[in-house]
């Protein structure tokens, strides 16, 4: 079938996006989908860092590739072998597809599966196929997803049921933010009941875990920005303190904390902020890591700290979560008014905007915006 899909055919262009253009709305082919995958037309999609950080060149991925990696839509078509998925079902879609069976899997640890790993950097589906074309191209996809286009093919392991209650927009953001957000704080910090805790970059994701931190009944919750609207928006959510960002953050969160924070997530993708957030925790503080520095970035804390004041130190990558497990989960504490992630929607956009988007994004003027194909 022929749709309308964003393509990445070069990383690195540089900003403003909207000048630049780096994604070029094309009329792609879609194959339909072999055994275990679905086709689904997309109804929502979250624009992400992580999709920028692939546009600006930081998060390298094969060329082209049809990007947008969060997701919500309705099932049009299912292949053989997918039981359980019927047209019509809505759908929330999720960039890491767990095949269930690896030992990360079996463990539990489906963010780490070994062949949905092996299948997104070679930009394939999990089948090892790829269902787009453009003339004599065959363009990536993006983490499984593809969600920049109209309808995309996945796999029955990127797609996660959800009721027909949620709207798409909403919806889309349990893919990535919410279970990123959400799961560094209940998965990866294992936050408690009256625990403290410094949330480091207030985006999708560091907003998206300050609500995490509320639903777990954090003492106290610091929010640290460099933006003052975020800042704003966070003491809306629930934070009990917001820091600026940059020189001073780390003192003043011991400050505010009585001598550092019990947990602390960093989700800015930045190397200098995440040693900020290891040293604004506690003697036996545990600090957590989401964000996506370029992998030629290097960290560096004071080694002795790790063993005489026995910190951790973990990365988080989807939250820690198991799809199938916590997207329930979390829809579920948003039905009941415990995780309001409706307020993380600041713009709604259509695809032919998408570059403007992402300077928005780029900006820190944006939280979560919702391409639509309504």
């Amino acid at each position: 079938m022929r749709v309308r899909g964003a393509l990445l055919r070069e990383m690195g262009l540089p900003a403003p996006y909207g000048r630049s253009r780096p994604l070029e709305i094309a009329a792609l082919e879609l194959a339909p989908p072999g055994p275990g995958e679905l086709l689904v037309r997309v109804r929502a999609a979250g624009l992400c860092h992580s999709d920028l950080s692939v546009i600006d060149g930081s998060r390298p991925r094969v060329m082209p590739m049809v990007l947008g990696h969060e997701a919500a839509g309705e099932i049009v078509d299912a292949g053989e072998h997918c039981a359980g998925y019927e047209p019509g079902d809505h759908v929330v879609l999720t960039f890491v597809p767990a095949c269930g069976s690896c030992p990360p899997c079996r463990d539990q640890r489906a963010a780490l599966c070994e062949p949905g790993a092996a299948v997104n950097a070679a930009g394939t589906l999990l089948s090892g196929e790829r269902r787009w074309r453009l003339g004599d191209e065959y363009p990536n996809h993006h983490l499984g997803v593809s969600a920049f286009a109209d309808h995309v093919v996945v796999s029955t392991a990127s797609a996660i049921p959800v009721g027909r209650d949620i709207p798409f927009d909403i919806a889309a953001i349990f893919g990535c933010a919410v279970l990123t957000g959400v799961g560094a704080v209940l998965n990866s910090a294992r936050v408690e009941l009256w625990e403290s805790i410094a949330i480091f970059g207030l985006g999708g994701v560091g907003l998206a875990a300050l609500l995490g931190a509320r639903a777990a009944g954090a003492r106290q919750i610091v929010a640290v920005d460099v933006v003052e609207s975020k800042l704003e928006l966070a003491r809306e959510l629930g934070a009990t303190d917001v820091v600026a960002g940059g020189e001073g953050a780390v003192e003043a969160v011991r400050a505010a904390t009585g001598g550092g924070a019990d947990k602390a997530v960093e989700t800015a993708g930045s190397e200098r902020v995440l040693a900020q957030a290891y040293a604004a925790t506690r003697r036996g503080g545990t600090t957590v890591t989401v964000g996506l520095p370029h992998p030629a970035r290097m960290l560096s804390i004071p080694a002795v700290s790790l063993v005489a004041e026995e910190r951790v130190l973990r990365g988080s990558y989807l939250g820690s979560c198991v799809p199938a497990r916590d997207i329930p989960r979390y829809v579920d504490l948003y039905r009941e008014g415990r995780l309001p992630v409706d307020r993380l929607l600041t713009h709604r956009i259509g695809l032919d905007e998408v570059n403007e988007g992402f300077d928005r994004l780029a900006r820190g003027e944006a939280v979560r915006q919702a391409m639509t194909f309504d």
